[in-house]
């Protein structure tokens, strides 16, 4: 099994920060591309960064000026700091891990349960 633990999220006045983090554990072989998710209500869930093992970023057009991730491979952790928060980013944010597992040759995407991020302008 595989597990994803998210932390951070909450409410801020826009303009303000944030920080999400999350952590993957379990029975992992390899952690290939790491990052976020968010859905809005009524709309689709759309990327907001992945990142690769090697650091290799993909920002939404939307966030890129602000957002920030980081990563951490030994502990499987990666970090979004959110910076000069706007209303428009509120949506439950979702961190995702591409998983290699032991024994396993595919890899497949798992899920963190989500975390709300509330902008009030």
């Amino acid at each position: 099994q595989v597990q994803l633990v998210e932390s951070g999220g909450g409410l801020v006045q826009a303009g303000g920060s944030l920080r999400l983090s999350c952590a993957a554990s379990g029975s992992i072989f390899r952690a290939n591309d790491m990052g976020w998710y968010r859905q809005a209500p009524g709309k689709q869930r759309e990327l907001v960064v992945a990142i690769t093992s090697a650091g290799r970023t993909n920002f939404a057009d939307s966030v890129k000026d602000r957002f920030t991730i980081s990563r951490d491979n030994v502990q499987n952790t990666v970090t979004l700091q959110m910076n000069s928060l706007k209303p428009e980013d509120t949506a439950v944010y979702y961190c995702f891990c591409n998983v290699q597992r032991l024994g396993w040759v595919s890899s497949i995407d798992y899920w963190g349960r989500g975390t709300q991020v509330t902008v009030s302008s």
